[in-house]
């Protein structure tokens, strides 16, 4: 007797109405995995350098970062080589910015498959971002590979990293959530994007201490709940820089604010998708 093997398959069912929505997700995780794996693969094939690419890119804004803040405007870099200091702040910047970006237009790219058939459309957005992560591995071992040349020793609050990480991803989930959802409805919206990514990079410290900051002006500076999420990664890395409590408890809250109307807002647009794309 030959031996039966067995397939998975996804099954999408067309025309179905969500019943139980939270549940589905998990029954459409297969989905989930696949439009993840597609995302991987799509962005490392069709480029000329490949995966190189994610290598190279981070450690050319680390350059010009050191070169501008660290060399010509001689910027403190609070004990800690500054190239560490400007690349423990690229580390959750990159992160963040490659997720919007690919999940703002995850709807938009998808949207053949959303006009036909029933699944929770959370999937598509939150599996770019799941996809991003990919992208953060790789520049956390770059950034291993510039300690052990500059022979930087971290301390245990490195092990604090995830924690630290956990809390971005949940600002960056929610935000994403609603920006896809508007791009939706407002497809000029996408213009938009790169113009908040672009602002946000200088608004963030990414390629300085937020020590330069004048502590009256911190608490507004902190509003941008990265600043908090930023120094946190560069605090648990070096373990040297300051973390100002106060930017980090913002940053928590707004994250979890942002994080629940995020849902909400996509949640409550999620129904008009297939007729509006």
């Amino acid at each position: 007797m030959g031996k039966e093997t067995k397939k998975q398959t996804i099954n999408i069912e067309a025309g179905r109405t969500e019943k139980n929505y939270w549940l589905d997700i998990w029954k459409y995780r297969e989905l989930f995995y696949f439009l993840s794996w597609r995302d991987i693969i799509v962005r490392y094939k069709q480029t000329a350098v490949g995966l190189a690419w994610s290598i190279i890119r981070p450690l050319l804004t680390l350059l010009i970062f050191t070169v501008v803040f660290g060399k010509l405007a001689k910027l403190p870099s609070e004990g800690i080589p500054y190239s560490i200091l400007v690349f423990s702040g690229l580390l959750p910047w990159s992160f963040f910015s490659n997720s919007f970006s690919e999940s703002s237009n995850s709807l938009i790219t998808n949207s053949n498959l959303i006009s036909k058939v029933y699944f929770p459309k959370i999937i598509i957005p939150i599996s770019s971002i799941v996809t991003c992560f990919v992208d953060f591995i790789i520049n956390f071992i770059l950034l291993l590979g510039l300690m052990l040349f500059f022979r930087f020793i971290p301390k245990a609050t490195i092990l604090l990293v995830p924690v630290f990480f956990f809390i971005g991803f949940l600002f960056i989930t929610g935000f994403s959530l609603y920006v896809a959802s508007l791009n939706v409805k407002y497809r000029d919206f996408r213009y938009i994007v790169p113009f908040i990514v672009q602002i946000g990079l200088y608004l963030s410290p990414v390629g300085y201490s937020t020590s330069i900051i004048p502590k009256e002006l911190k608490i507004i500076f902190s509003l941008n709940p990265m600043v908090g999420i930023i120094d946190g990664f560069r605090w648990a890395i070096t373990g040297k820089t300051v973390l100002y409590l106060p930017s980090l408890y913002l940053s928590i809250v707004i994250s979890l604010i942002m994080l629940v109307f995020g849902l909400f807002y996509f949640r409550k647009t999620e129904k008009f998708f297939a007729d509006i794309i």
